[in-house]
């Protein structure tokens, strides 16, 4: 009796093992897929001569919502857009020449801030004197290229993110950046007023990040903003 119990226990652990990495298996198969699925944002565009071509710089803000406005536009515009994040201020002022290339674009929807605002170690990556600094010297660039711009305002920041960030800075520096836009004459796309309106429907919980449905509601914006520039 005592070894049948022994053997039914062993069995039991045996069965419990197999389980869980069966289990474990499939979790690593399922991320090895995700990780190998490429990202549509990212996809080879192969541009229609007759039609504009238009540049969305960003971080994973404008990543997620990159596909959906292609989508929108279609027909209507070659829609790139830079083919990495595009952090921070800093990020842009090193990248920003390999970024345009040497095609012309007609349109160039832009932003950057939210990896500025946000603080490492008590500081913020790039303070707001900086990155007035660092913007108006990317302004001057991209006017540069005599596309038409956009400037997007930096989407809401829900409180308790990590890294570390607040929507007050979100709103001083999405002022900074408004007073550098009036000055060069440059359209706003204020995507953050536009997200506020629908954010505890379209925003992750304590995420900076947006849901998918979320990320195509932006991007209606957007294109909007594209298709009255092309006007």
């Amino acid at each position: 009796m005592k070894q049948m119990t022994q053997l039914a226990f062993v069995l039991g652990l045996l069965f419990v093992y197999q389980h869980t990495a069966s289990a474990q298996n499939e979790k690593n198969q399922s991320a090895k897929k995700s990780a190998a699925r490429p990202n549509p944002a990212y996809a080879k565009v192969t541009d229609d001569p007759n039609l504009p071509r238009v540049l969305l710089i960003g971080d994973s803000i404008s990543i997620g919502y990159t596909a959906a406005t292609r989508e929108m536009l279609a027909g209507t515009a070659n829609v790139h857009r830079i083919p990495t994040n595009g952090g921070p201020t800093t990020r842009g002022l090193e990248q920003i020449d390999a970024w345009l290339g040497d095609g012309k674009w007609d349109i160039i929807h832009f932003n950057w801030g939210l990896h500025d605002l946000k603080y490492i170690e008590d500081k913020q990556q790039v303070p707001i004197e900086e990155y007035q600094k660092n913007l108006r010297s990317l302004v001057e660039r991209l006017q540069s290229t005599n596309a038409k711009l956009i400037w997007c305002n930096t989407t809401p920041v829900p409180e308790g993110v990590s890294p570390p960030r607040t929507d007050d800075d979100v709103l001083k520096y999405n002022a900074v950046a408004k007073q550098i836009m009036k000055k060069h004459d440059i359209a706003i796309d204020d995507l953050y007023k536009y997200a506020k309106a629908e954010l505890e429907k379209i925003q992750r919980p304590n995420n900076v990040h947006f849901t998918p449905e979320g990320s195509k509601y932006l991007a209606r914006q957007v294109a909007k903003s594209i298709r009255e520039a092309l006007k």
